[in-house]
């Protein structure tokens, strides 16, 4: 695994990565997130799987080459056939202009992935076909390894979960500024205690703003250096 990794990263910098050609609208304080600007986080995609003919939302994830996705080990059931659908605004748009579905050729579960540690949460996914970089799809940048960032970095997570709990899936993607909180802080017996690990990354905790169901999979948004 630690090859196709490698190669991911390998690939997601030769085609570049992290500056979209429409920049997201940052800033805005709207309480458990708001509409994201149409294709700002061309790196998003959707996670598909097939069932009585027709596809449905299960996960988000990230492009980080030109054929390889992302996402969460939980994501991903051996008994399930899945698509990736790539620059997607509006889910239940069809053919929207912009986007691309692609078949799957393998998935890569991490050997180590736990489900009750929930440990090691991390798949690969290897495309059936190379994606051409686009206004709407694009990689986003791998941080370097060992890469901390301080308590309060403003990130933006982004997918199309449910709304509220047991709520329908938002039907346009969705953005929340959700800051980074150091391990200090999140592994607190009143936060997330031995729950969380030193190779983990805390953000949010607020109350307000948080991913849901149908968010798993998909990118914590961090820029840095012009880049996310």
């Amino acid at each position: 695994m630690l090859g196709a990794v490698c190669l991911a990263v390998l690939l997601g910098y030769a085609y570049g990565c992290g500056q979209p050609a429409v920049p997201p609208l940052l800033g805005t304080r709207v309480v458990g997130g708001e509409d994201a600007r149409a294709h700002s986080w061309p790196w998003q995609i959707s996670l598909q799987y097939s069932s009585y003919g027709a596809w449905h939302h299960t996960c988000g994830g990230t492009l980080i080459a030109s054929n390889w996705v992302l996402t969460a080990a939980h994501c991903i059931s051996s008994s399930l056939n899945y698509r990736v659908v790539l620059g997607k605004q509006v889910l239940s748009e069809e053919d929207e202009a912009g986007s691309l579905a692609v078949g799957v050729d393998k998935i890569i579960v991490h050997e180590n992935w736990n489900s009750f540690f929930i440990i090691n949460d991390i798949a690969l996914i290897k495309l059936a076909q190379e994606v051409e970089v686009s206004e709407t799809i694009q990689p986003a940048c791998l941080p370097p390894a060992g890469l901390t960032l301080e308590n309060n970095y403003p990130c933006y997570i982004t997918g199309w979960g449910r709304i509220r709990t047991n709520g329908p899936l938002a039907d346009v993607l969705q953005q929340a500024l959700l800051p980074v909180v150091d391990y200090e802080t999140c592994s607190q017996r009143d936060w997330w205690g031995s729950n969380v690990r030193p190779t983990m990354v805390c953000a949010g905790g607020d109350g307000t703003v948080s991913g849901c169901n149908g968010d798993s999979g998909g990118p914590l948004n961090c820029q840095r250096d012009g880049l996310w």
